[in-house]
């Protein structure tokens, strides 16, 4: 690993800090505000925090269809990912900080489930993490020897799917547009659906909104614009499968932050329930056919040494 590999994954590790932060946030956030009023303020702030970026990362001379594009995918993935973070807030009221973390991380495995509604073949290993990660999921949920599924669990969970559809459309636009453009398009359009909404369903309560600005601040600066930020710069120079197993533990950082912080507590069921999830996330991801691959060319050097 060079220099510069060792440096991005590190980064992509404070990344994944900054973001199983940010789930403390949006729980502490919610004593104060909606989650609309949530959403809104952070997503508004996020697109600010990153337009210095315009100036440092984007093209300076880029091509009118080009930016055209990068508008339309952002307004897209904006709007999913207004339906999947308003899911996430509404859920993480009614569940703890590191259940919602190890939840939210399961679109790692929906990914390639979605992939079969357009004909894409699954591994078999991936299967296997899905049975690992339901058979966690089962203990996560079980209480007093019945399976007790709290709606703040299943409002994550659709959160998932729905951040799960939003990289899968990131994934397929990112190489045509530029991601700079993007994320602050994708930002402020998840923003204003949150500002058209909020009157309809909640108060516009401005001290609930400076009560809860250490939050707001802490989603919107930190998390959504320097964390996304520092998500571009660092994913150039590391392996998507590596990047993708340190981003991962987004979801231990949420767990240790919601004991430390917030005093969440966990019982040892519940613990090896995430234990198991996170294998799982990461068994995932592990590129095993080339491994196989691997492993076989080399037995088959060795058998004409």
């Amino acid at each position: 690993m060079t220099k510069k590999q060792l440096e991005s994954s590190l980064l992509l590790g404070l990344t994944a800090f900054i973001w199983g932060i940010a789930f403390v946030a949006q729980k502490s956030g919610a004593r104060d505000v909606g989650p609309l009023t949530f959403s809104a303020s952070r997503y508004f702030l996020g697109a600010i925090a990153i337009l210095p970026c315009v100036y440092f990362f984007s093209e300076k001379k880029m091509p009118t269809a080009k930016r055209r594009l990068s508008l339309l995918a952002g307004s897209l993935c904006g709007a999913l990912l207004f339906v999947a973070s308003f899911l996430q807030q509404i859920g993480i009221q009614q569940t703890t900080v590191g259940k919602a973390g190890f939840i939210t991380t399961l679109y790692i495995i929906i990914i390639p489930l979605i992939g079969l509604l357009f004909k894409q073949q699954v591994a078999k290993h991936v299967w296997f993490s899905v049975l690992l990660a339901l058979v966690g999921m089962y203990l996560l949920c079980l209480t007093d020897g019945r399976v007790n599924i709290q709606s703040g669990d299943v409002y994550v969970f659709f959160c998932a799917i729905g951040f799960a559809c939003q990289i899968l459309i990131i994934d397929y636009f990112l190489p045509k547009v530029d991601p700079i453009y993007f994320a602050i398009t994708q930002f402020f359009v998840a923003g204003l659906i949150a500002l058209i909404f909020l009157p309809f369903f909640e108060p516009l309560d401005f001290s609930g909104i400076m009560s809860a600005k250490v939050s707001i601040l802490y989603a919107g600066v930190i998390s959504a614009g320097i964390g996304y930020t520092m998500q571009i710069i660092a994913q150039k120079h590391v392996q998507p499968v590596l990047a993708s197993m340190i981003m991962s533990l987004e979801a231990v950082f949420s767990l240790l932050a919601g004991f430390l912080i917030l005093g969440d507590r966990l019982s040892s069921r519940e613990l090896l329930g995430c234990l198991l999830v996170f294998v799982a996330i990461i068994f995932a991801q592990l590129p095993i056919d080339k491994i196989k691959q691997k492993i076989g060319k080399r037995n088959l050097a060795g058998r004409f040494d």
